[in-house]
């Protein structure tokens, strides 16, 4: 499964009301490194399929949703399962890192 979009008009829907764990990437356009990790993210999403949504946000688009999760720097990448925040990770990290990361939240 390919990465998808959320906004503050699909967050609901999409994240919190999901019936797997979701990955969500709050990113900017300017951000070097989130730009780094968008590429390992969706080989990741391909990989596991549907046993995880990996969902990418844009905080400019969407800076009440980023203030909502207490979002100080980018990337953070937040696990949520059942409509709760389960884990966040800050910064880039390398593929395997970000792996291991994901998959050690499915459990």
């Amino acid at each position: 499964m390919a990465t998808v979009k959320v906004d503050k008009s699909n967050f609901q829907t999409d994240v919190l009301d999901a019936s797997v764990p979701v990955v969500v990437d709050f990113w900017a356009e300017w951000c070097g490194p989130c730009k780094m990790i968008a590429p390992a993210l969706e080989d990741i999403a391909t990989e596991l399929g549907a046993k995880v949504k990996i969902a990418k946000l844009n905080i400019d688009e969407n800076p009440e949703l980023a203030a909502q999760f207490g979002v100080r720097s980018i990337p953070t990448l937040m696990i949520f399962k059942g409509g709760e925040m389960a884990d966040m990770k800050v910064g880039a990290a390398p593929k395997t890192a970000l792996s291991h990361w994901i998959n050690g939240n499915l459990a």
